[in-house]
């Protein structure tokens, strides 16, 4: 039987990790000079970053930026959150009626997204996994330390299914077949807000920045050095993280979806946070992560979801035929073991061999 000291001590070791890439994503061949602005705060349950270049910038526009970004963070959690039961999100899941229901433009639009990577992942993406996510101890509910019984994963499922909800274009509504389904936009809604934090600098006529929400990153433009802005992916090693390689971003955004930073354990088996919407139950614990280079950061946080619940074999297959940048990383018995797609086959450096040219 799992302990909760041992579910606490995976919590806060995934804490420590995640703080520590969030830094060495950051600063990996940054300009370390007084050149950068940075705004930095806590958004979504996690932590938010925007660098710009300082020239761009005017210490009267700072404080005016400072309220923006803060201002449109806030407005995506207020319709994303599962953990506000205020957000619109929220009264979505809490509604009983039989018919469909009017949202806003912004959650039609993550829908739609999400929707679409649902479809071409053959359900490894979907957004109504959430009560397999809180049965599981991973959700906003009661700590769990031990895998729940089979007979509840079977009676959830029958309420889980991406085809269980049905978006009308016209009046931008959604119809929910099974009332007892639940939507969680986790894994869209951070890169959704990267999005359009992207958006809005651009707006403003700033040219080049790296913004950075729990993880996931877009950048534009360029360094003040003149070079593109680089960011590094981290080995997934939940004892001993480090930067195993980078990734130059032209214009990009990119999102890294792992097995080896939230996880329990019981009976010598772990069970990580990433749910197979198909099978309701976590993946095998493998040591591996995926990570996905896109035009939009809310379709390479999805992408990076779906690729990872599919693995390195059915995912890279899949990832191939969909034209998608992505990294496959997996930790063997002897090293980390690296795989990538003909569209990132030209994109990535090994660390190691980076510093040695």
């Amino acid at each position: 039987m799992a302990t909760r000291s041992s579910r606490t001590m995976a919590l806060v070791r995934a804490t420590a990790i995640a703080l520590l890439l969030g830094y060495l994503v950051w600063r990996l061949g940054a300009d370390r000079s007084d050149s950068m602005h940075e705004f930095v705060g806590v958004t979504m349950g996690t932590t938010f970053r925007v660098t710009i270049n300082a020239h761009e910038i005017s210490a009267e526009a700072r404080l005016h930026l400072e309220g923006l970004i803060e201002e449109r963070l806030d407005q995506v959690n207020g319709l994303m959150s599962t953990y506000d039961p205020e957000s619109e999100l929220s009264r979505l899941n809490q509604s009983l009626g039989g018919g469909p229901l009017e949202v806003s433009n912004e959650l039609f639009e993550v829908l739609t997204l999400a929707q679409d990577v649902s479809e071409r992942s053959g359900g490894a993406f979907d957004i109504t996994v959430a009560p397999l996510v809180n049965v599981w101890g991973f959700g906003p509910g009661t700590l769990v330390v031990s895998a729940p019984e089979e007979t509840v994963v079977a009676t959830l499922r029958d309420h889980i299914g991406y085809d269980l909800v049905v978006l009308e274009e016209e009046s931008h509504s959604v119809l929910k077949l099974n009332q007892e389904t639940v939507l969680d936009l986790s894994g869209i809604a951070k890169g959704y807000a990267v999005e359009r934090l992207n958006g809005d600098l651009i707006a403003l006529g700033y040219r080049s920045f790296l913004i950075e929400v729990g993880g996931e990153l877009k950048a534009r433009g360029f360094r003040q050095d003149g070079r593109r802005w680089r960011v590094g992916i981290e080995s997934p090693d939940d004892v001993a993280p480090a930067v195993y390689g980078t990734v130059e971003l032209r214009d990009e955004a990119i999102a890294t979806s792992g097995d080896y930073r939230n996880f329990f354990e019981e009976g010598g088996r772990r069970y990580a946070h990433i749910i197979d919407p198909r099978t309701g139950s976590p993946l095998p614990f493998r040591g591996a992560s995926v990570s996905v280079v896109h035009q939009s950061a809310a379709l390479a946080d999805a992408w990076a979801t779906a690729l990872s619940v599919l693995g390195p074999t059915e995912g890279y297959g899949l990832a191939n035929r969909e034209g998608i940048a992505a990294l496959f990383i997996t930790d063997l018995e002897d090293g980390f073991e690296s795989l990538a797609t003909e569209a990132m086959a030209d994109r990535f450096a090994v660390l190691s061999e980076e510093l040695s040219g």
